[in-house]
């Protein structure tokens, strides 16, 4: 009977792994690194005009995977801004259907087509959201019904690249893909503007929670408990205005002072709170008002760790630790009151 001897290369690969199994049953062997959790944002505004604060938007990158949470006015100037490609974005997910979340949606699904180093998609764009998105992207395809026809006879571009793969949800578990969970929750932004989610990221032991547009709902906090990142909306509306503009009152009722929001993250105490979703409108000011009352409101029913958001602010979640930068790239002080 003979003998098979095993290689020097395989005698080798058979005392590294006996190794790498010792080290691990004895705890010496270092834990995998975790992935971390990034999230910019995109628009920090409102519907208000402006060209420093986009409506709203947001971008998170987990893993191989990159969200987009609302596509508000000048998501894809953000994007390219950060250097991604339109056509690289994995999903979106609509909270509602104000337009001030939506409107650079056929932006970033037409531009995204183009065969250009800033687009290229050549599979369906993927977007989530509450009943009423499928018919929403049916009639932006019939919108645009020419464009698209001309394209592809002219440029010859992928059909599928201009195709929508578009899932009205529920409340609950929505996506999962890759170790990142989306789960959409109800938020009340006014009796008749419903359905209307908030969304609750995680991934590899981290969460970030995007209250969307509320009113005060301690069914945000309820969400936010935990949370490494908790962004959540905020209007400063002057009383003043009420006078001339009645209509301000519908306004200021569907949505959350800044002493309401202190209040809430009071409840969810995160690692850090963050506003986005910024409106201020001010008796006798500009229209583009900068929100110079609101960190110091919200310190009335909060001494956490809060930030004042801006366009590209970016959330690094990495080894327990929140991280935050400006659109320059500067680190910025989110330390306690």
């Amino acid at each position: 009977m003979s003998i098979r001897r095993k290689s020097p290369t395989g005698m080798k690969r058979l005392l590294a792994s006996a190794i790498v199994a010792a080290a691990m049953a004895t705890g010496a062997m270092p834990a995998a690194q975790a992935a971390p959790l990034t999230v910019t944002i995109l628009g920090s505004g409102s519907p208000v005009p402006s060209n420093v604060r986009f409506s709203q938007s947001m971008l998170v990158e987990a893993g191989d995977q990159k969200l987009v949470i609302d596509a508000g006015r000048g998501v894809t100037i953000r994007l390219a801004q950060l250097g991604i490609p339109l056509g690289s974005i994995t999903a979106t997910f609509i909270t509602h259907f104000h337009s001030d979340h939506t409107v650079g949606l056929p932006d970033l699904w037409l531009t995204g087509w183009l065969p250009t180093p800033f687009g290229s998609r050549k599979q369906p764009m993927t977007v989530y959201g509450p009943t009423g998105t499928v018919a929403m992207t049916k009639n932006l395809t019939a919108a645009f019904s020419e464009d698209i026809r001309t394209r592809l006879a002219d440029e010859k571009l992928p059909p599928e690249g201009i195709a929508f793969d578009a899932h009205d949800v529920k409340a609950g578990l929505v996506y999962e893909r890759n170790g990142v969970k989306v789960t959409a929750f109800d938020a009340h932004h006014g009796d008749l503007i419903e359905p209307n989610f908030g969304y609750v990221i995680e991934y590899d032991g981290k969460k970030v929670v995007i209250s969307g547009d509320t009113t005060y709902d301690e069914h945000v906090a309820q969400q936010g408990k935990g949370a490494d990142l908790l962004l959540h909306e905020v209007a400063d509306i002057d009383p003043d205005l009420l006078k001339a503009y009645p209509r301000f009152k519908e306004i200021t009722a569907h949505h959350t002072s800044p002493e309401e929001a202190g209040r809430i993250f009071s409840m969810a105490r995160p690692k850090l709170a963050a506003f986005t979703h910024i409106i201020v409108f001010k008796a006798n000011a500009p229209l583009d008002v900068p929100p110079t009352e609101v960190l110091a409101r919200t310190r009335t029913s909060y001494d956490g760790p809060l930030v004042l958001g801006e366009d590209l602010m970016r959330f690094r979640i990495d080894g327990g630790e929140v991280k935050v930068f400006d659109g320059h790239g500067k680190a910025v002080d989110a330390s306690p009151q």
